[in-house]
């Protein structure tokens, strides 16, 4: 079995003395997990996160871990390496790719928004803003479309104060009075993105990675 596409090298884990088992969220493919040969002693061309370029696995059989082909274009994350306010949210992108995802199905409208993401992070003025962008695609890429355009109940799209857990639509003042400890409020943060993640790593039997956590407490303190 092959497989190819363009993608983006989301971790690197040590198998042995030479080797690494890599993690690439592939445009064509979504996740896929596999062997990258010599990633830890070669010393031109080295595999590194962040990295962008084009992917080929391969494997006898399906169930497999497979073997990559690498070939990179550019590391996307080398402009912000040292700007460890900016680097949080790549570690949180790419752990909640990898923790949430099913592996080998595509998510197109994702990879593109992380591209753009990852290309516009080191020169934007609203890195968070632009992340809670991204966690909205990936929202609605899993199942939780946030409707934040009209109320659910009676279509205003004036004083949207609060936001329903279960629909992810937004709910006027008026509508939301009787039912307001059951609801989230809004404008929509990063708190209230990740009470959706919260649900979503339940239903898959999973933990949120750190690196989102972190996020949350960071901006809190």
């Amino acid at each position: 079995m092959k497989l190819e596409s363009a993608g983006l090298l989301i971790s690197l884990r040590p198998f042995n003395e030479r080797d690494a088992v890599a993690h690439i969220f592939t445009r064509e493919h979504g996740v896929i997990a596999g062997m990258l040969r010599g990633a830890i002693t070669t010393k031109t061309n080295k595999p590194l996160v962040g990295q962008i370029g084009n992917a080929t696995w391969g494997a006898r059989l399906d169930s497999a871990l497979g073997v990559f082909h690498w070939e990179s274009e550019r590391n996307l994350t080398a402009p912000i390496m040292m700007n460890f306010e900016r680097i949080k949210f790549v570690n949180c992108v790419f752990d909640l790719i990898k923790t949430l995802l099913p592996e080998r199905e595509s998510y197109g409208a994702l990879y593109d928004s992380t591209v753009n993401f990852l290309t516009n992070l080191p020169n934007t003025n609203s890195p968070v803003d632009d992340y809670l962008r991204w966690e909205i695609v990936l929202l609605r890429e899993l199942g939780f479309a946030l409707d934040l355009t009209k109320c659910s109940g009676c279509g205003r799209v004036e004083k949207l104060t609060h936001l329903s857990p279960k629909t992810g639509r937004a709910v006027c003042a008026e509508c939301a009075a009787p039912y307001v400890n059951r609801l989230f409020q809004l404008p929509l943060t990063t708190d209230t993105t990740l009470k959706f993640i919260e649900k979503i790593c339940t239903e898959l039997g999973t933990k949120i990675p750190n690196s989102r956590l972190s996020l949350t407490c960071e901006k809190n303190s």
